[in-house]
């Protein structure tokens, strides 16, 4: 499932990260990258431990932890500290598939990668390019949102970002421990839950809402892996 989450970020929240981040060091993004990663990824990155980072990464985890949409289709039980990057004058990351295991850098904590968000920190007009280009079995899904909303897809597949010929693409980027690791699963839950959300708007105490939250439920009992 690829899903497009808006406004994860407010506009102040947006201006706040943009300046702290323009006035940070970058280094070579390839810091983070796996061994094959690295021969295609050309880009920018802000370190890991970068006092910058872990105040940008945690407003943005408080951010997902009140988003409701992110919550019902991630089913987060971790999330890796939020990273950030910049592609210009032609940077480029060619076609990869994230490392299935993240450790946590200064921890012995390690999380499986089972969902990848990019979280957008400019706005399309400003920047030509950069496009995260997305395989999955019904074809390539071109990405390029607003400053503060995000896309969220499977960890499991075949990416890129698309050459940046003028300005400069700011993004977050992390990744997503599901308690449920399937990704056929984890759609047919978030369907399920979206629907009783609906059903619930539109006829209020209708008593099959209580069925299906209850199958809900217990599907995520035989599932979920905590």
């Amino acid at each position: 499932m690829l899903l497009q989450i808006p406004d994860v970020l407010t506009s102040e929240q947006v201006a706040h990260a943009r300046y702290q981040l323009e006035t940070s060091k970058w280094v070579d993004g390839r810091v983070t990258a796996g061994y094959q990663s690295a021969l295609v990824k050309d880009n920018m990155q802000l370190p890991e431990d970068h006092p910058v980072a872990r105040e940008l990464g945690d407003m943005i985890l408080e951010s997902l932890q009140r988003n409701a949409l992110f919550v019902s289709a991630a089913l987060p039980l971790r999330v890796f500290p939020p990273l950030f990057n910049c592609y210009r004058g032609g940077h480029s990351f060619g076609n990869h598939v994230d490392n299935a295991i993240r450790q946590i850098k200064g921890t012995p904590l390690c999380i499986r990668t089972d969902l990848s968000a990019t979280l957008f920190l400019a706005e399309p007009d400003e920047y030509d390019g950069g496009e995260l280009q997305v395989e999955d079995t019904y074809g390539c899904h071109s990405v390029k949102l607003p400053a503060g909303h995000m896309v969220l897809y499977p960890s499991t597949s075949l990416h890129n970002v698309q050459p940046v010929t003028r300005g400069a693409r700011i993004a977050s980027f992390f990744w997503i421990q599901s308690m449920v690791r399937d990704d056929a699963e984890r759609t047919l839950l978030f369907d399920l839950d979206t629907a009783i959300q609906r059903l619930s708007l539109d006829i209020p105490d209708h008593p099959a809402a209580v069925q299906l939250t209850a199958v809900y439920h217990n599907l995520v009992r035989r599932w979920a892996h905590v």
